[in-house]
This record gives structure tokens, sequence and C-alpha cells, in this order.
């Protein structure tokens, strides 16, 4: 059996331990500079909030950062955690995204929050409550103005002449649970699933496709999977450069959130636990681009994916850029990302 792919990049700007947050942004632009160049072909920046560990709590305005440095790749949030905003406010930045960068511009959204309970108070406006989890009606509305989809005597009709128009957003439903892949497959719309989340996901994917209905979006059902993957010349070095996301990992699963210790702090850590350090239940694969490759075909075979977008996570970022390197060699990527084809091993 025989599965192909494009593979992109999921980032979610990682923060070094003794670096600010404005260099893991400028690292963030180097590396979906550097990921043009290798012939990646989709570049996108996660939302997350009130973490130490992690730059990105912005990714509108990181797209249009990145598309701004790029001229061919598609760029894109995975995700805007639509929870937190007016699906409005949402179109219209996405609508002048769109209309600035022509149509290489994704908008993924998501259910999760992101964040932990204090942060999504500080984000509301109104604090006396929280707000309710209506996610599928923010995506209903989001829809309507990029499609004109309210009815004529609907308050907010004369709202889809979005500021951006005719510019727009290729939308994609993010999740890694059977309630996201039903929604993103009822809605007609591209379906990005998070294995370096939930590596029980490809059920999602599975109904997903079964259940796809074609849609003025999509007129067959699109997968992209995001893989957690750490990438050196050898499996023993990856895993040297590992250390440093499986501290950071097991520190937040104890409610110490910190930045990426560097690599010499994190063995130590390792070697002080009582038990081997991991992913704390995530999948993350960790080798060298022979391992890693293999490893992501299969992935990507289990989940019938169209796309794999490609997460790291290390201390170094002139590492980081070098897993990119080794992967997109290993894949024999070209300028213009052309599909790889990967073959299930038995």
């Amino acid at each position: 059996m025989t599965a192909s792919f494009k593979l992109g990049v999921l980032d979610q700007s990682p923060i070094a331990e003794g670096g600010p947050g404005a260099q893991a942004l400028r690292n963030t632009i180097e590396l979906a500079c550097r990921a043009e160049e290798l012939g990646y072909g989709r570049y996108w920046v996660a939302e997350h909030h009130g973490t130490p560990m992690l730059a990105c709590a912005a990714p509108e305005i990181l797209v249009g950062a990145i598309a701004a440095a790029t001229s061919r790749i598609r760029v894109g949030s995975g995700g805007v955690m639509i929870s937190h905003y007016s699906p409005f406010k949402v179109a219209e930045v996405f609508s002048v995204l769109g209309a600035l960068h022509g149509k290489r511009i994704d908008l993924g959204i998501g259910r999760a929050p992101g964040t932990d309970r204090e942060t999504i108070a500080a984000l509301q406006r109104d604090r006396r409550q929280f707000l309710p989890d209506d996610f599928i009606e923010q995506v209903a509305e989001l829809l309507a103005y990029f499609d004109g989809g309210f009815p004529d005597d609907h308050p907010f009709a004369r709202l889809t002449r979005l500021p951006g128009a005719p510019g727009s957003a290729e939308v994609w439903m993010l999740g890694t649970s059977v309630q996201s892949a039903t929604w993103a497959a009822d809605l007609g719309l591209p379906y990005g699933v998070a294995d370096f989340i939930n590596p029980g996901s490809a059920d999602s994917a599975r109904r997903y496709r079964e259940r796809f209905t074609a849609s003025r979006h999509l007129k067959r059902p699109l997968v992209a999977v995001g893989v957690g993957v750490v990438c050196a010349e050898t499996d023993e070095e990856a895993r040297r450069q590992a250390s440093s996301w499986q501290m950071a990992i097991t520190l937040a699963e104890r409610g110490q959130f910190a930045p990426l210790p560097p690599v010499t702090k994190a063995l130590a850590f390792q070697a002080s636990e009582r038990e081997p350090l991991g992913f704390a239940g995530r999948r993350v694969v960790v080798g060298s681009p022979e391992t890693v490759r293999n490893e992501v075909e299969q992935i990507a075979v289990d989940y019938g994916a169209d796309e794999v977008l490609l997460h790291t996570l290390m201390h170094s970022h002139a590492a980081r850029l070098r897993s990119y390197e080794l992967l997109a060699a290993a894949f024999g990527l070209g300028s213009t990302g052309e599909r790889h084809s990967a073959r299930k091993r038995r």
C-alpha cells in the first residue's frame, strides 16, 4: 500500500532559556524563510497564552510577518482558538491577510483554549462568568462572513463586505476528536489533526473521510496531520537534543512552566529522575533522518494523510534549523515542495 503526502511545518515559537521571547519570534521568521527555501509547502503558527515556553500568543500577527517575508509558501494559523474571539473580528483580520498576500493564507481554527483557566479569564472582556462552549456556532458564523451565508434579513448580513474583499483565507478545522472530525466533514472543510497531542487520533481522520460532504470550500476530503519530530545526524544526537523538550514537558505536567532548558541542563535533570523521561503521553519521533522518515511515513499511512506538518521544539535554534534541513533532504523535497511517496512497512 502506498500513500503520498506533502510536507509542511507547524511552529510554536519556542522560547529558549536565557533568551527573550522576541528572539523566539525572530527565530520563527528565519525558520519560515528557510522552510520556503527547502521546499516545505505550508507553514503554520500556533496559539498559546500565558506560558514562558512558547511565544506564539498572536498567530494573526505572525502570519502577516511570515507572509511578508516569504513569497511562495502557504502561511496560516494552526490555529486560532476562536473561543476567545468574535468570529467577525477573526474574519476581518484574515480577510485583510488574504487581500495583502493572495491565495496562500490559511485560517486553522481550534476549539481548545490553549491555556489555563486564569488566562482564559484574562482574555475575556467580561470576567463575570466563563463564556459558553458554542464552538460550532462560532464556526458557522465565521464561515457566513466569508461566504455571504447570512439570510438577507439577518442583522449581520451587511458585514460580509469584509475590508480585505475579495481576498480571503482557506479555513481549516483543527482537532483530535471524532467530534471535530464530524464537524469538519459536515461543513466540507479540510481537517488538521494533532497527532503530537493525541497519538490516538487516526480514528478521527477515518471518520472525517467516511462522512465528508463536498462544499464550496472543498470537493474531496483533505487531511493534514501534525507530527512531533526531533532530527539530528545520528539517533544519539537526536536523543540528546530531544532532552530539552522532554524536561520542559515533564515540568509542565507538574505545573512548573519554564522556557526550554539547554541540553546540558536537561541531561542532568534526566539523570536525576528515577524514571526515564518521556513526552508525557505525547508522540515525538526522535532520531536520524532515516529513523524519522520511516516513522513519519508510517504515521502518514495510518492517518491517510494528504499532508504532514512537522513540529519541533529544541533549545538550540541552529539545531532546530538543522532538523528541518535534514528532513527536507531525507524526504527529497524540491523547491516547490512536491509530494513525497511513502510505502507502508509490513
